[in-house]
């Protein structure tokens, strides 16, 4: 094919031009980049240069040792917090008190973090104790949650002997009783003298009444020791049960208990099984299982433990096998005695307890179980818990049904008083079984909730993804959250403890304040000031570096010892840009008349630009303007009565990057 060689040259040059066009396009794309964006601002590294050269300023020494405090270097900030105190000038804050003490205690020296906290206390009038609840308190919380069952003694059930269980399936209530078998020889317990338990199942209709007689279990399960607490799994084919130690070694020894898996086949329980979790030398009892049996709650006396028998968990494993024994850690378990867990549909766990605060002897609890952890621990009231001991309770979380057990005495009702408060005896009989209904669900008296916003100093908009962290007395990590669009965060929290909650961005100072105890809302609001900024023209650098304020002697515009100080910080920026241009902008307020201040603003900013002309600034960098008062950043203008602090927001220093 033929081309003609004009139409050759043509599209030879139009690539030549358009080849330089977009080169020259790129350079001046380039150029501009280079003339408005001269680099960022570091704050930080702005006041450490400053201090090089001799400067001292409370200031200065302040956001040096805090940014060592929020990036967990205690032992620098401790260096530069007790520059601040040395100061003649130091003026005492709570928040340098408090990072101080926390530094000091962070490093092992807790004595005198301990005299440095009383100090912040005592200026801030907080503490970051919370409060410390009494039997009062206590009481008042299980009154909170009081009258929310309706209970009932199981009729056709309980005997003169022992009766205890509360688990349901296929219609059938399964329980523990000792009572008589019709047996010519009756073992008896070395615990109390009385006769052994066996699992017993009767049928109960939709109102959880009695409708048959109770039997024994077929098959393998009864021994002829204790049998108690059976669980079975939703399946219907295994049931984990506690006996008495089997161990032909130990045979003579009843008082340790095992638990035991069995299966069930032609109507029989069958095939027991002695657990890896169990051992000779101690007790481990009462299974519970949650909802999809993959967990296996229990009580046991293991050494290791925190009282005389605490609750513990274990993995159970596609093929049955058992994983080790975790112990639920001091929010559950006490010195005293936990035991009977059993965890509900909705994951709930209850069990009964001496060692928190109850009525009277083992009363029950209830805490929820949460992915982050375990939530608050709550006493289920009256009239499940009485001045006797109250346990194995399990409860239907559809139906709101359930059964608990309990020895107190049948001539004393369930709402009535505790006799001992009236100068009787209370009375107490063998374990009965009572049915129960939730009248109400449980609410949390703890739960409280601390928001706020986070916003930009400078210009008072939102900071969205804010990090929000909420620390616990102890300093540990509460709970964490960020900020939404409109700057708005929102935590759970409980109110009767106090939090640190520090706020923390990207590009901005971290800051961090204390809440208060025994509020169920509060709020607390941040407000937080850019460390690094991009230098481009239009930006304020006064803004970043705190120098917005430089504050002359009355009707005077020489520069103060103060004033030296703060336009150090510019120096140093002017110094590490040598291409940056500055604008010094000088405003008043609007008292005294508008000529006056007009003349008063030039004078200042002349002034000023005079004193970095002598520290070395070229004079073609800098721009003097003073704007009086015709550039008022509120509503404060001539006539207008407005208190000091915001006529100090007009009187301000801006220094703008220029184009």
């Amino acid at each position: 094919m033929n081309i003609n060689k004009h139409h050759i040259l043509f599209f030879y040059m139009l690539l030549m031009i358009s080849g330089t066009a977009l080169s020259q396009a790129r350079h001046i794309r380039k150029a501009d980049v280079a003339y408005s964006n001269y680099g960022y601002l570091n704050a930080l590294s702005v006041y450490l240069k400053v201090v090089e050269r001799g400067y001292e300023s409370q200031e200065l020494f302040s956001k040096i040792a805090n940014s060592y405090y929020f990036n967990a270097k205690y032992d620098e900030a401790l260096i530069w917090y007790e520059k601040i105190f040395k100061l003649k000038d130091h003026q005492p804050e709570a928040e340098i008190l408090l990072r101080y003490a926390q530094s000091l205690k962070a490093t092992g020296l807790v004595e005198k973090s301990e005299a440095y906290y009383d100090k912040y206390v005592e200026l801030s009038r907080k503490k970051l104790e919370g409060k410390k609840l009494t039997a009062k308190d206590y009481l008042a919380l299980i009154e909170s949650n009081s009258d929310r069952y309706e209970i009932k003694r199981l009729e056709g059930t309980n005997t003169d002997n022992t009766e205890f269980g509360k688990t349901v399936f296929n219609r059938k209530l399964f329980f523990a009783s000792n009572r008589a078998n019709g047996a010519f020889f009756n073992r008896r317990s070395s615990w109390d003298g009385m006769s052994f338990l066996n699992l017993y199942q009767v049928e109960i209709n939709d109102e959880n009444e009695v409708i048959g007689e109770p039997g024994l279990l077929a098959g393998d399960i009864n021994g002829m020791y204790h049998e108690s607490s059976p669980v079975i799994t939703r399946d219907g084919k295994t049931m984990y049960f506690t006996r008495s130690n089997n161990n032909p070694k130990w045979k003579d020894n009843d008082e340790h208990l095992k638990i035991y898996r069995a299966h069930f086949g032609d109507g029989k329980w069958t095939n027991i099984e002695d657990l890896s979790i169990n051992n000779d030398a101690y007790s481990t009892a009462h299974p519970a299982l949650n909802t999809l049996g993959t967990t296996l709650y229990f009580t046991s006396d293991r050494p290791g433990g925190y009282g005389q028998s605490d609750i513990y968990m274990a993995s159970i494993d596609e093929n049955g096998e058992i994983g080790e024994a975790k112990n639920l850690g001091s929010k559950i378990n006490t010195p005293g005695k936990e035991t009977f867990p059993f965890v509900s549909d909705t994951n709930e766990l209850y069990f009964s307890s001496d060692g928190h605060f109850g009525l009277g002897g083992l009363d029950i609890f209830y805490i929820k179980i949460e992915d982050s952890g375990f939530q608050n621990l709550l006493n289920l009231g009256k009239p499940i818990n009485s001045y006797a001991d109250d346990f194995d309770f399990g409860i239907n979380s559809e139906t709101q049904k359930g059964f608990f057990s309990s020895n107190r005495s049948q001539s004393i009702s369930s709402d009535d008083n505790n006799l001992s408060a009236l100068g009787k005896p209370n009375q107490f009989i063998n374990d009965n079984i009572y049915s129960l209904k939730e009248l109400k669900p449980i609410v949390d008296p703890y739960k409280a909730k601390i928001n706020g916003h986070v916003t930009d100093i400078e210009n008072g908009g939102p900071i969205t993804n804010a990090m929000i962290k909420v620390f616990k007395e102890d300093g540990e990590i509460y709970d964490s959250t960020y900020t939404n669009n409109k700057g708005y965060y929102e935590i759970e929290t409980d109110s009767y403890s106090v939090y640190r909650l520090r706020a923390s961005k990207e590009n901005y100072d971290t800051h961090e304040e204390v809440s208060v105890a025994d509020k169920t809302v509060q709020t607390i609001d941040f407000n937080l000031r850019r460390n690094r900024l991009k230098l481009a023209p239009g930006v304020d650098i006064a803004k970043t570096l705190n120098i917005q304020n430089i504050f002359f002697d009355f009707d005077k515009s020489d520069i103060t010892d103060a004033a030296k100080i703060k336009l150090e910080k510019l120096i140093v920026v002017l110094e590490d840009y040598s291409d940056l241009k500055i604008n010094i902008r000088s405003h008043t307020d609007s008292r005294g008349s508008d000529a006056y201040n007009l003349a008063l603003s030039k004078r200042r900013a002349v002034s000023t630009k005079a004193y970095l002309v002598k520290k070395g600034i070229e004079s073609e960098r800098l721009v003097a303007n003073g704007f009086g008062e015709i550039q008022l950043t509120n509503h404060c203008s001539n006539g207008v009565t407005c208190n000091e602090e915001n006529h100090l927001r007009n009187r301000r220093s801006e220094f703008v990057v220029a184009n």
